[in-house]
């Protein structure tokens, strides 16, 4: 039998081997280990699939890309190695046209086929809902988050806020998390943040949604997804800005509709109504020594 008929054969059980080991894997696999996805491959929000089919795709293209070049090196190494009894350099070759094309083409096509699916992606992900379901703006400020509920009125009369604070410790030293700032969105509804600082830059990053956006002081920035998942998710600043960036956490809990609109109206039971003031502009309230609100307590 002929070499060629045997790697005919080979390529038989090689090949059905892959197509096994591929079909075995978990909806985590398939989206190359990214959080956002759930064991039965859900999404949190109506872009984590395109993000993550970005970042597989590119892998496997980036894969694909390094195994050629790894066998090309072993492939020379070995087919012009030093034999016994060779002497001196061997025959130089220069200025091969054909390969130097080659060399010159495929990384353009690579690089533009990576900026296509990128602006592609990048496009979809920046185009915000103009008439959302929900309209929110959450504020960074060292060290915490504020989140304000927009409603329909101009003046921001029929809002409703929450102030937070950032992660405190307990006696052991360890992070109280329960205590952070959250957020409440509602599942299968367009969401529109207005991210903002109020003091130095921030980055609003939704660990499991797979995108993050900046906060500049005096700059407003826009956000706009779809929840399609009901759970807890975690956030943080993903931009160092201070001493305490690191406890600079909050919480998201996507719920039903209807469960939303009653953590709305606990809030307006509370009287946190109307826009937060300019008086709450910073924290002021290293860890360790409680929310402003319990300080005053202790003052009166």
């Amino acid at each position: 039998m002929s070499s060629k008929r045997h790697l005919r054969w080979a390529a038989v059980p090689v090949g059905a081997a892959t197509a096994v080991a591929l079909a075995g894997c978990t909806p985590q696999e398939q989206h190359g280990f990214l959080p956002g996805f759930t064991e039965d491959g859900q999404p949190a929000t109506n872009h984590t699939d395109m993000v993550g089919a970005l970042w597989v795709n590119s892998w496997i293209v980036l894969l694909i890309v390094g195994v050629i070049t790894w066998g090309l090196m072993l492939w020379a190494g070995i087919a012009y190695r030093r034999r016994k009894g060779q002497t001196g350099l061997p025959v130089q070759m220069r200025y091969n046209m054909p390969i130097e094309i080659f060399y010159t083409i495929v990384p353009l096509i690579l690089v533009a086929g990576f900026f296509t699916f990128t602006a592609r992606d990048q496009e979809a992900l920046e185009t915000q809902y103009e008439d959302p379901d929900v309209s929110i703006i959450a504020t960074g400020k060292q060290w915490a988050w504020d989140f304000e509920y927009l409603g329909t009125e101009a003046d921001g009369s029929d809002s409703v806020w929450t102030m937070g604070v950032q992660v405190e410790a307990d006696e052991n030293g360890n992070r109280v998390e329960s205590e952070l700032p959250t957020l409440v969105l509602p599942v299968n509804k367009t969401v529109k943040l207005q991210l903002e600082s109020r003091d130095v830059i921030h980055s609003f990053w939704i660990i499991d949604f797979l995108y993050k956006k900046d906060m500049y002081i005096g700059h407003e920035n826009y956000w706009s997804f779809t929840p399609t998942r009901e759970g807890s998710y975690a956030g943080k600043c993903a931009e160092l800005c201070g001493e305490y960036h690191s406890m600079m956490l909050f919480n998201v809990e996507v719920v039903s509709e209807a469960e939303y609109e009653e953590y709305l109206a606990s809030l307006e039971a509370l009287g946190q109504t109307g826009p937060i003031q300019d008086e709450y502009d910073r924290l002021q309230n290293p860890p360790g020594v409680g929310a402003p609100a319990a300080k005053e307590e202790e003052t009166h």
